[in-house]
């Protein structure tokens, strides 16, 4: 970033807070991104919006306004991402929600909620990775309540929790009842393409418990959506129009909306 000439308001703290992961390739990449994106608006200098916006297309690809959704749609998409928004506002200790849009992007991705790590984290207890899988699935609480049925949009989210619920269950020993063992044997970093998949290690019996414990995981999760988005349910039909109305929200807008939200025990 020494050769690029940054707005004031480009801190450098914040532009970390939105790469969690990123490569020393990716946030190369990046810079040259905001660069120009910065040129295309005409500006002298890269500003934090500039690097927002990079962000965006790198993680969720380019806009595609020419993706014109019918008005049922986007109401529905408008519904499902402030289902996420309103979940992690009202569960403590999730990341902040740095915005939230409807703009398609991408291959898939109808509209999309970028949350912003307030620290690097390494370690995730239990009650994190719950709060987590209930964010996720926030979208589709969101629709099983104002719609009264599911849409195709939660795809991704699903395979999400799935892996997480997964992994609490066989990698971390988070399922009281399969004690403290590891039913997932991690791949060798060598060649793991060319790799059989490792032989199961455990009985049919404990393969169903496995399903079960992964199973009630998701559904506690979806439940604990499904309670916050219920008692919040004015605060997400009006957050709903509003972003129907804007189609993208910011830090700002999102932070005024966090105030009317009943926060999860």
């Amino acid at each position: 970033m020494r050769k690029v000439h940054l707005a004031p308001d480009a801190d450098l703290e914040k532009v970390a807070a939105l790469t969690p992961g990123f490569t020393g390739a990716d946030l190369a990449n990046l810079v040259n991104e905001a660069t120009l994106v910065a040129t295309r608006r005409g500006a002298d200098a890269v500003a934090l919006d500039d690097f927002t916006a990079a962000v965006e297309r790198i993680v969720a690809g380019l806009e595609k306004k020419s993706r014109i959704l019918n008005p049922k749609e986007r109401e529905i998409v408008a519904h499902h991402e402030m289902g996420h928004a309103l979940v992690a506002l009202a569960l403590p200790g999730t990341d902040p929600v740095h915005k939230v849009s409807i703009i398609p992007r991408g291959v898939g991705a109808l509209g999309y909620t970028i949350q912003r790590p307030t620290e690097d984290r390494f370690l995730m207890t239990r009650e994190e990775l719950e709060n987590k899988m209930a964010v996720l699935l926030g979208g589709r609480a969101s629709e099983h309540i104002v719609y009264g049925h599911y849409s195709t949009g939660a795809a991704d989210d699903l395979a999400k929790v799935t892996d997480i619920a997964r992994s609490m269950v066989t990698r971390y020993g988070m399922e009281e009842k399969l004690g403290n063992l590891s039913y997932q044997e991690e791949p060798t970093p060598f060649l793991p393409t060319m790799q059989a998949p490792p032989p199961r290690q455990y009985s049919d019996e404990t393969a169903r418990e496995i399903d079960h414990a992964v199973r009630a995981l998701s559904e506690a999760a979806f439940a604990r959506a499904v309670a916050i988005l219920t008692t919040n349910r004015g605060v997400l039909e009006d957050a709903a129009q509003e972003l129907l109305t804007k189609e993208t929200l910011a830090e700002a807008e999102i932070a005024a909306i966090a105030t009317k939200v009943k926060r999860a025990a």
